[in-house]
């Protein structure tokens, strides 16, 4: 892990770029973290695959809070193919079905074939990408377990929590484009969740959001429903979330 730059956020948070490998990634710790001070548990921020750059200003928000609110780290990735890392042919291909598809007159039904070429690529690359990730920010000074992940793809998130044993609560966003080999996976998932849909998100179907998350194994599952479409997050739900993070990373209600 190749650190690139640092800078201050206010007074409480140090941002840092990295590098892994190819991989581009950034790093928020608290400010008065230091050698002596305890480890900060680890939150890991994933993203829609519409790159680093773009997606800054909302993860960067994100993070703010974690770290100087509640005294996380918090760590994201480039995902495969996005940002300024290589293309790839399928997965373009695979987006382009999908626009089309969104776009007919049917209602912007997706088939599972396109789904399938679309996310089992992507999630099949990012996993290890997050694990090895995890790998060098867990044995960095003043960063340690436990680990939370929290949005981006909600597929990723199936994989990792069943895959990720350092990973013991995640917070995710409901979508409803899942291949039907992650959802049989979700059903594995037993790790606390806390899951935001948006009711009247226009780019997801809610049935298939709200079946999704009846099949997750966890007996901890919390489902919190907003009206509006799919930025309308409401800014509350940031505190809602960190809470819980609180509660199972660090075991202190907040």
């Amino acid at each position: 892990m190749h650190f690139s730059s640092e800078q201050r956020l206010g007074d409480a948070v140090v941002e840092r770029a990295f590098t892994l490998g190819e991989i581009p990634g950034i790093l928020w710790t608290p400010a008065a973290l230091s050698p002596d001070s305890a480890p900060a548990p680890l939150i890991l921020i994933g993203h829609p695959p519409l790159g680093l750059g773009r997606m800054y200003p909302r993860l960067a928000g994100r993070a703010r809070h974690y770290v100087a609110e509640y005294g996380f780290a918090a760590a994201t990735i480039e995902l495969p193919g996005c940002g300024e890392r290589p293309r790839w042919a399928a997965a373009e291909q695979a987006r382009a079905d999908l626009r089309r598809a969104m776009a007919t007159e049917s209602g912007g039904a997706v088939g599972g074939e396109i789904i399938d070429a679309l996310i089992l690529p992507l999630v099949d690359r990012a996993v290890p990408e997050w694990q090895t990730a995890l790998d060098e920010l867990l044995a960095l000074p003043g960063i340690g377990g436990p680990v939370g992940y929290e949005g981006g793809v909600i597929s990723i998130g199936v994989r990792l929590a069943v895959v990720e044993p350092r990973i013991v609560a995640a917070g995710l966003f409901a979508g409803s484009l899942v291949p039907a080999a992650v959802f049989e996976e979700a059903r594995r998932v037993t790790i606390p969740l806390h899951v935001l849909l948006q009711w009247d998100d226009e780019g997801n179907d809610r049935q298939a959001a709200l079946d999704l998350f009846d099949a997750f194994g966890s007996r901890e599952k919390t489902l919190h429903a907003n009206l509006g479409g799919h930025t309308g997050v409401p800014r509350f739900e940031l505190d809602t979330g960190a809470r819980f993070f609180a509660r199972h990373l660090t075991g202190e209600p907040h």
